[in-house]
């Protein structure tokens, strides 16, 4: 009996150990613990960034930096969005941790529409917004009546309509600086209409009007080529560069500003600059990289 009461203690003093040690692996709702939770994670696990773009020309132009990235620990993925109505907002409401897609001319605009508290990061590129036409072979066919779709947000209506005065088509007004509307059109070279319309509809409209002004990765997702346009429109000023937006608020976290710069930096390199110069053929330049937008944010 003794013998047997000792077996009996042995073994519910283990049974008692063991229970706490699984105790000790779980959280409070039963499910495993995560020792790394507040640490960053396990260093062999990839940090993940999610970034938002619009058009699939995007995942050829950040395929060399999401490759270097990976060998730093940070998988990226990019996230598409339909229009460029879409990603700010997905940004400000924590559904993605960046965006790529959008000049400081319309980040500025959407800001002080809807009060986003978005911050600029780095710039990506200088490109081209170029006129394309399926019923006539030059500006010089233009008649009266035609009609000319533009894009209907402030923004790059604006850069269309500064396009379309270099183009010679129209003159504004001589105060109307970057982001002009159909109202600062002064006077018309050739008398034609201009339609205002979503920017991602405009390549499928082209055959319904007689000319219309496309954005680059909308072109380029709808093969149309420079060597094509009527006009090749250049956007190379800071206003008009393409950048990559955060939350502002993210910027006062170390850890995210050095995996941001880090994001940047791999972006901002030889292999993308290879990708503008030998995948798109002229439609994209590299702009604003001498430029660290986060060297507030690294010293603060």
């Amino acid at each position: 009996m003794k013998r047997n009461k000792a077996i009996a203690f042995v073994l519910s003093t283990a049974l008692f150990a063991l229970a706490l040690t699984a105790c000790g692996s779980q959280s409070s709702n039963g499910t495993p613990a995560d020792d790394n939770s507040q640490s960053g994670g396990d260093a062999s696990e990839p940090i993940h960034v999610s970034i938002g773009v619009t058009g699939a020309v995007h995942e050829q132009i950040w395929a060399p930096a999401i490759e270097t990235l990976k060998g730093e620990g940070i998988e990226v993925e990019l996230v598409q969005f339909s229009d460029f109505t879409l990603p700010n907002n997905a940004l400000a409401n924590g559904d993605i941790d960046l965006n790529a897609f959008q000049h400081h001319l319309y980040l500025d605009s959407e800001i002080e529409s809807y009060g986003y508290d978005l911050t600029k990061i780095a710039t990506e590129y200088s490109t081209h917004m170029n006129l394309f036409s399926e019923k006539i072979d030059s500006i010089d066919q233009l008649k009266d009546g035609d009609v000319i779709a533009i894009p209907n947000d402030p923004t790059n209506g604006g850069a269309a309509l500064k396009i379309l005065q270099d183009a010679g088509i129209l003159t504004l007004k001589a105060d109307s600086a970057f982001s002009p509307t159909v109202d600062d059109i002064e006077s018309y070279n050739y008398n034609v209409k201009i339609e205002e319309l979503a920017a991602n509809t405009i390549p499928s409209a082209l055959p319904d009007v007689t000319a219309a002004i496309v954005n680059v990765n909308y072109a380029i997702d709808y093969g149309f080529k420079m060597d094509d346009a009527l006009y090749v429109g250049d956007l190379n000023e800071e206003p008009y560069w393409t950048l990559i937006a955060a939350r502002t608020e993210d910027l006062s976290d170390p850890d995210k500003v050095a995996v941001y710069d880090k994001i940047v930096k791999a972006f901002q390199s030889e292999g993308t600059k290879k990708v503008y110069e030998e995948t798109f053929g002229g439609y994209y330049e590299p702009a604003g990289w001498d430029e660290d937008l986060l060297a507030p944010y690294k010293n603060a």
